[in-house]
């Protein structure tokens, strides 16, 4: 008898490790139901997961309502449309998916975490572009998750009557909230595809960049990430009327007005599309709930998520928002409508005396305005303020000509890193640095996802930025340490900026 329950015991033993090494299985059960994805080269692939429930009819600009629990098995096997928006894309306003690419063979592997948030000015772009296709990074032993949030005015609409139907007593945020629904979702489930919910990293570029710079500082997030990577992004400018719920509903009873609606049930009844035959301007606003305050004053006094963040922009970041000739003579006229008192400082940095300098010295004030100055501006409030690393880089890789553009770059445009990260180089277009270089950056940031530190084995020392030590990585053929890039453009914003928020 004692012999049989000693191989009793032994049995149940092994049928116990024997069920928890099970394979990561094609099928997964997430918390409303199964998904079945696709076994690829070396990964797994779940596209177009439901994450919250198709914000239609009455749920039109409501926060992202639980996802309806479903019964079978749903094919994960293609990525959901993406928002509506002017681009030409498959979409669709039944839009909130989520998709992953893991490389786990159990799920008790808790692989670190890189979720992926796409740019697009809040008003295009979506994960089904094969530029945000992230399986590559799964190589390097991680899960990378891309989402779908709302776009343009069904993203980032306010209006009184929404504020006042809305339990929080807020509009306009309805795509930063979706972002924070699918966080929510990976908490609830990335363990079952092999994945850490401890060792979440988000990252992004340019608008997607700017939402990881409100989510580090939201209270909606707190918890739901421990890293965050930031491209080309930032949301640390003065808070101007328009960018406050108030000036934000002002917007939306414009918007109203423009499509011949007279009241929100008229204005949920439209076709989406017709929402795009009116141009409007559609961004997050500080409504004291998503985003409590102006983001600068929220950092300087420490009111934020402190978290590992790396922080970077590229050298040549306004050539493609720049793309006209401009006349010397309005240029400077510009100049001095815009900064007053100071325009003879920016003219002295900035001068416009030919075409040519005119139209190459306002692509460098949307370069240090828009993302040099917030980049620096963060990781000094972050370094003075908080306990966890800051890591700053630069990129300047030099790229191809691109067909499209008017003019010559200089250096890096708005978002070409992303390639290099994601490492979708195309080796037909690009030479062996820069194939040796995503390597480096890929690198990098999977180490960062994994250790909180970007630092590793065979690459350069990237030092982390301090007060004492303001020091960036340099992203080029030879990546090297180096100053502050542009810093006396960078130290002039600061100085008109301070003036802004001092005379309100």
């Amino acid at each position: 008898m004692k012999s049989f329950k000693i191989l009793l015991l032994l049995f149940l033993c092994v049928f116990v490790f024997s069920c928890k090494e099970q394979p990561l299985s094609t099928i997964i059960a997430t918390d409303a139901g199964k998904v079945e994805g696709i076994q690829e080269n070396g990964f797994m692939s779940f596209k177009g997961i439901p994450f919250a429930a198709p914000p239609v009819g009455d749920l039109r600009w409501k926060e992202p309502q639980p996802v309806k629990p479903w019964e079978g098995v749903i094919k994960a096997d293609s990525f959901g449309p993406a928002s509506p928006q002017a681009q030409k894309l498959r979409q669709s306003e039944d839009c909130l998916y989520i998709n992953v690419w893991t490389p786990a063979k159990l799920a008790s592997e808790k692989l670190p975490v890189m979720f992926w948030i796409h740019g697009g000015g809040y008003t295009a772009g979506a994960p089904l572009e094969p530029t945000y296709y992230g399986e590559k990074l799964t190589q390097k032993g991680v899960i990378y998750i891309s989402v779908t949030y709302r776009l343009g005015p069904l993203g980032f609409l306010a209006h009184p009557e929404l504020t006042a139907e809305s339990p929080n007593k807020t509009s306009g945020n309805y795509g930063i909230l979706d972002m924070i629904a699918g966080l929510k979702w990976v908490q609830k489930n990335i363990t079952a595809f092999g994945g850490d919910p401890a060792k979440v990293t988000i990252f992004g570029e340019s608008a997607g960049g700017a939402a990881v710079s409100i989510l580090c500082a939201s209270p909606l997030a707190k918890g739901l990430f421990v890293g965050a990577i930031c491209e080309s992004g930032g949301n640390f400018s003065p808070v101007e009327e328009r960018n406050t719920l108030k000036g934000a509903e002002n917007s939306g009873l414009e918007f109203m007005k423009n499509m011949g609606a007279n009241s929100l049930a008229e204005l949920r009844k439209m076709d989406v599309q017709k929402f795009f035959e009116i141009r409007g301007s559609f961004r997050p606003n500080v409504d004291g709930y998503v985003l409590t305050g102006d983001q600068y004053k929220l950092y300087e006094a420490g009111q934020y998520n402190d978290v590992n963040v790396i922080i970077g922009s590229n050298s040549d970041e306004g050539g493609m928002f720049v793309r006209q000739q401009i006349e010397p003579d309005a240029y400077k006229k510009g100049i001095k409508e815009r900064y007053g008192d100071f325009a003879d400082k920016f003219l002295a940095l900035y001068p416009g005396d030919t075409k040519e300098q005119a139209r190459y010295s306002s692509a460098d004030m949307t370069r240090d305005s828009g993302f040099g100055w917030a980049s620096w501006t963060w990781a000094r409030l972050q370094s003075r303020t908080g306990k966890s690393n800051v890591f700053m880089y630069y990129f300047e890789q030099k790229q191809p000509e691109m067909p499209n553009m008017p003019f010559k770059l200089r250096g890096a445009p708005h978002a070409a890193e992303i390639k290099y990260v994601l490492q979708n180089i195309d080796e037909k277009r690009y030479g062996p640095e820069d194939i040796k270089l995503s390597e480096t950056m890929a690198t990098y940031w999977t180490n960062f996802a994994k250790y909180g530190d970007p630092n590793g084995e065979n690459l350069p020392v990237w030092s982390a930025f301090t007060e004492q030590n303001t020091s960036y990585m340099y992203f080029n053929s030879n990546p090297a340490m180096g100053p502050v890039p542009n810093l006396s453009n960078l130290e002039l914003f600061e100085e008109y900026y301070k003036f802004k928020r001092e005379s309100k």
